[in-house]
């Protein structure tokens, strides 16, 4: 018994001295003076697999391929909440490749600063728009459960096929509470986006981490403020309806709202969601 024991000391003293010799160490890269960045595909085009890009490249090196393609009103890269790209600031060109013959539709230059931004591609003949991701985000810190989730919306709207809109487009939520609609940031024109906006949230379930249908709407606003109208969009039945749609959202999440598409013909405008966080 004391063999065993003098062993079981012998070895643990060995395990000690092997702690103590090796650090255990992780493979990670700084990311001081980095650009990082999202690419988000919001050409007006119809939703198949023969509008995806099934090959992206940033200054000639591949960054996605047929194995993984971006897909139409999508963004790369693909795979958990909070992963960008990185690359050294300054100029950038970025090429993508549709379909399976890859055909190259875009071939185009834009300027990266330090930091995280989201890349925006809504016109193969266009240079893209580069918005700032507004990181690092902000939280509301409570005792007890937080009631808000944030919101980005952003106007990419064509009228018809190579007409970007002119409508000065008002994203709004219905309040949980009071039923009112609400304004989430300012009237945003074509290429323009909200930043981050708070929306009030009184989760569906008391034990959870906080959930809930939010019902959103939009109008039209003129140069000096008036609400015209609701924002009309031409339905599957060929008349023109009020904007109006709903979205399940999570308490603390930040999630990117992008209307794109056409007003007027196909494919019909809509909103699509991105999350960040």
């Amino acid at each position: 018994m004391k063999i065993i024991k003098n062993i079981s000391l012998i070895f643990l003293v060995i395990f000690a001295f092997s702690c103590d010799e090796h650090e255990i160490e992780y493979d990670t890269k700084s990311i001081d003076g980095i650009a990082e960045f999202q690419l988000h595909y919001f050409v007006p085009v119809t939703a198949t697999s023969s509008n995806y890009i099934y090959r992206v490249e940033i200054n000639d090196e591949l960054y996605a391929n047929s194995e993984s393609p971006l897909t139409t009103y999508n963004a790369i890269p693909k795979g958990s909440v909070g992963r960008f790209y990185t690359v050294s600031p300054g100029e950038i060109n970025i090429k993508l490749y549709k379909g399976t013959d890859e055909e190259l539709v875009y071939d185009r230059n834009t300027t990266l600063s330090v930091g995280k931004q989201n890349i925006f591609i809504y016109d193969f003949d266009e240079d893209p728009i580069v918005f700032d991701n507004g990181y690092p985000y902000t939280a509301n810190l409570t005792e007890d459960t937080d009631s808000t989730t944030y919101v980005k919306f952003y106007n990419f709207m064509f009228e018809t096929e190579g007409e970007p809109t002119d409508l000065r487009l008002q994203y709004q939520y219905v309040d949980p509470v009071t039923s009112e609609l609400v304004d989430i940031g300012t009237p945003v024109y074509f290429g323009e986006t909200t930043g981050w906006q708070p929306v009030k949230l009184i989760k569906t379930i008391d034990n959870s981490s906080g959930y809930a249908r939010i019902y959103y709407r939009m109008k039209v606003i003129d140069t000096d403020g008036t609400v015209i109208d609701d924002l009309q969009l031409y339905n599957s039945s060929s008349n023109y309806v009020s904007y109006s749609d709903y979205w399940t959202a999570y308490i603390g999440r930040r999630v990117h709202h992008v209307m794109a598409g056409f007003r007027s013909s196909q494919p019909r405008a809509s909103v699509r969601l991105f999350y960040a966080l």
